[in-house]
């Protein structure tokens, strides 16, 4: 396998980004909207990759619906994919890296598997780290990139790393489920845990073969949805029926956590999955008195808070540790480290 074979980045552009309602909607989720940058997140992980000789064109996989919106944003930012495969129904992220693979042709092409709505501030650290991890991936192994941790976060999955197989490379000891406080405490301490930032590095066959060993039945859905795809210009639609046939199940439980040769490259880049409204404040740039407002606000008297509007002008006084945001017909109120739980206010809607 030659040095020079481009590796084809997998853009996942496939989530729903519940957690950031009201502006993350279905029709318009998390990465589809600017909101650490002028920039949509799709577009920001698009041009990580966009215009270096060590990378070919992406392969993005989304929903369906979205397909206009993704060749849209992409174009505008010239970063033109080689595919769009648009999913008829999700079923998680190991389904969707499979139909890349396939798209990829099946063969030693390096993947680099990227969540479409992360940020990742310091990208030169983010192409350092996959040149570290590349001889591995030539080499067969499954490599995922472990998270410089700085908080004992129980919202994230963690990595135990092990012995160094090669430079700035090591074996993965295990993964670690969502820890309780305690635990994620103690791992902090120990130096040797990692966050699982879900972004991954491997051969397009090594992957496949990995779903071969490990969830035969996703594999034989996943390459007969694609075997019966229509394609139009750069769109593939995989067979509905037969997609549907596959387990619904990640890339961590379906492989990562079940593979042999699985390696984690440790990073410190300026990674956030975004993953809340408390997560935007804390990368936000705030005036003097810790507030980051957008849209049409006027904020007297008030600290530390975050405000946002894309229509309704929002005013507030005399407040402080809120999280105020105004989409639409909708406006979200809550307190500065509660907004993880917007999913309850959703379901309660829905009831």
């Amino acid at each position: 396998m030659s040095s020079v074979t481009p590796v084809i980045p997998v853009i996942l552009s496939g989530g729903s980004g519940t957690r950031l309602w009201p502006m993350s909607r279905p029709e318009l989720p998390k990465q589809m909207l600017a909101l650490t940058a002028e920039e949509t997140m799709l577009q920001l992980t698009a041009r990580r990759t966009s215009g270096h000789a060590r990378f070919g064109a992406p392969i993005v996989v989304a929903n369906a619906y979205h397909a206009d919106l993704v060749e849209a944003q992409l174009g505008a930012v010239e970063a033109h994919a080689q595919a769009l495969i648009l999913e008829p129904m999700g079923r998680n992220t190991a389904p969707a890296i499979a139909l890349a693979a396939i798209a990829a042709g099946s063969g030693p092409a390096p993947l680099l598997v990227m969540p479409s709505d992360h940020v990742i501030d310091d990208v030169p650290a983010f192409h350092a780290a996959i040149e570290r991890a590349l001889p591995m991936v030539r080499a067969g192994w499954l490599v995922t990139f472990g998270i410089d941790p700085h908080a004992p976060e129980t919202g994230y999955g963690w990595i135990k790393v092990g012995e160094e197989i090669d430079p700035g490379v090591h074996k993965v000891s295990h993964f670690v489920e969502k820890p309780p406080l305690d635990r994620a405490e103690a791992m902090l301490a120990a130096g040797d845990h990692y966050w699982n930032g879900g972004i991954f590095l491997f051969r397009a066959d090594i992957y496949l073969a990995a779903l071969a060993a490990h969830a035969p039945a996703m594999l034989v859905a996943t390459e007969q949805a694609m075997a019966r795809a229509e394609r139009t210009g750069i769109r593939i639609h995989p067979d509905a029926e037969s997609f549907a046939n596959s387990p619904a199940d990640s890339i961590d439980y379906a492989v990562m956590e079940k593979a042999d040769r699985v390696a984690v490259v440790p990073v410190s880049m300026g990674w956030s999955d975004v993953g809340s409204w408390d997560a935007l404040h804390a990368l936000s740039d705030c005036d003097g008195h810790g507030n980051s407002c957008k849209g049409d606000v006027v904020a007297v008297d008030t600290v530390d808070c975050l405000v946002r509007s894309d229509g309704l002008r929002i005013a507030m006084v005399g407040v402080s540790d809120l999280i105020v945001v105004a989409s639409g017909n909708d406006v979200l109120i809550v307190p500065r480290g509660r907004s993880q739980e917007v999913k309850k206010l959703l379901d309660a809607m829905k009831g």
